[in-house]
């Protein structure tokens, strides 16, 4: 699995979703609502369904997510979640997490995990998913997130 789960809110329109998707190599984007809810999905599946659409390109997130996000336990075997998701005919499903009352998505798995993990010749190749994930500290992800904005904003 992999833990942060990219989303967009519900005014995103479709094309930078597309792009997102294209960029970051992600099969699907959680759209969250106003309270930061997990409301939908947008993935390809959705966003060819509603290519034929005239305004495609002035449509939202909103307008041609899949409603609902499909939730499994984080305790499950891998081989019993491979099977859970054929069963309910979607490539990834999601971990939730619930703070403050707000239950949002976590941490997600997907087909791509599911294969990785056999094309796998050991753990090491996949050291990069997971809990034991090897991840930036908060405050070094802090001070990229910043300087990058600071960047793109033009300051020094």
């Amino acid at each position: 699995m992999t833990i942060g789960v990219p989303t967009c809110k519900n005014t995103t329109l479709v094309a930078d979703i597309a792009r997102f998707l294209i960029d970051n190599n992600a099969e699907e984007m959680v759209v969250l609502g106003s309270e930061g809810e997990g409301v939908g999905v947008v993935g390809y599946e959705e966003l060819v369904s509603a290519y034929h659409r005239e305004n495609i390109r002035e449509l939202t997130a909103e307008d041609v997510m899949r409603e609902g996000v499909t939730e499994l336990p984080s305790d499950i075997p891998l081989t019993v979640a491979a099977q859970m998701m054929k069963d309910k005919k979607i490539r990834v499903a999601y971990m939730n997490h619930n703070s403050a009352g707000i239950i949002y998505p976590a941490a997600m798995i997907s087909y791509r995990h599911i294969v990785r993990h056999l094309a796998a010749k050991d753990e090491s190749e996949l050291k990069d998913l997971g809990l034991k994930a090897e991840r930036k500290s908060p405050v070094k992800e802090f001070i990229a997130r910043r300087d990058n904005a600071r960047k793109e904003a033009g300051v020094t």
